[in-house]
């Protein structure tokens, strides 16, 4: 409904942009560089954030960024992951169907794996998201993916996408034979003001806007709800662009953002 009150040909803030349309902060830049760095390496690497701060968003840039020639991306996000489906869901990926056990599943796997990288020339990478949520037994199970050569080279690059307290679960004594596995170390930031400004530009700009929606004292309201969370800033942008439409407001100021978030989103 917005979109066509603001001439807009897409709509700005939701989670369908395509990765290319994305904003990605200085850091974020620095980030998808080292896990690119560590899929080419074939490294553990473990990505944290706190909720919102556009953990899963890296992941699909990162994606994006990987040469499918070179790469195959496997992902999966399972609250409640157990081995027998996770190694159901990796071999369904590359394209084998799953009828075993997790102990013959395994043999399955390490053959596919093998297949990808002798003959189709293909590094696996395996995502593993909101992993702040496996329970011992599976964080256990992803670090056997890692075993190949009697511990002397990894099969695949392994990336665990979890909350903040993945690594702070992984700094307990219990899980140090994983965490000493562990090659790269990533935490998502809030973004700052400034950034948010430019992510909320990014984003009208996707949209195909000429206009100057948001004032300079709208964007600060938005950022003191959000505190520069992704997901916070695009729920207050789009419920601001929704009010301002329907009452006919071409430019959000700040009393209509604080106005939307006192009573839409308090």
């Amino acid at each position: 409904m917005f979109e066509a009150f603001y001439e807009m040909a897409h709509t700005p803030f939701t989670r369908a942009l395509p990765p290319d349309a994305l904003y990605a902060s200085a850091e974020l830049d620095e980030i998808l560089g080292r896990l690119e760095y560590a899929a080419a390496r074939q490294w553990f690497a473990v990505v944290t954030g706190d909720c919102g701060t556009g953990k899963s968003t890296a992941i699909r840039r990162l994606a994006a960024r990987l040469d499918r020639a070179q790469y195959q991306l496997l992902y999966v996000a399972d609250s409640k992951l157990t081995p027998r489906p996770f190694y159901k869901g990796l071999l369904e990926q590359l394209g084998c169907e799953a009828k075993f056990y997790r102990g013959e599943a395994k043999r399955p796997r390490h053959h596919e794996i093998a297949l990808l990288q002798a003959v189709h020339h293909q590094r696996p990478v395996v995502v593993v998201d909101e992993a702040h949520l496996l329970d011992r037994e599976m964080l256990e199970e992803v670090r056997f993916l890692l075993n190949q050569a009697m511990d002397a080279a990894s099969p695949l690059a392994l990336i665990l996408v979890g909350q903040t307290e993945l690594w702070d679960r992984l700094g307990l004594q219990a899980y140090a034979a994983i965490r000493q596995r562990i090659d790269l170390q990533c935490r998502v930031p809030y973004l700052d003001r400034a950034q948010t400004a430019a992510y909320l530009q990014a984003h009208l700009t996707y949209a195909g806007t000429a206009q100057a929606i948001f004032a300079e004292a709208a964007v600060d309201a938005i950022y003191r709800y959000s505190s520069g969370a992704a997901r916070l800033i695009n729920k207050v942008a789009t419920h601001a662009l929704l009010y301002g439409a329907q009452n006919g407001h071409r430019v959000l100021d700040e009393p209509l953002v604080t106005r939307v978030i006192q009573g839409e989103l308090a």
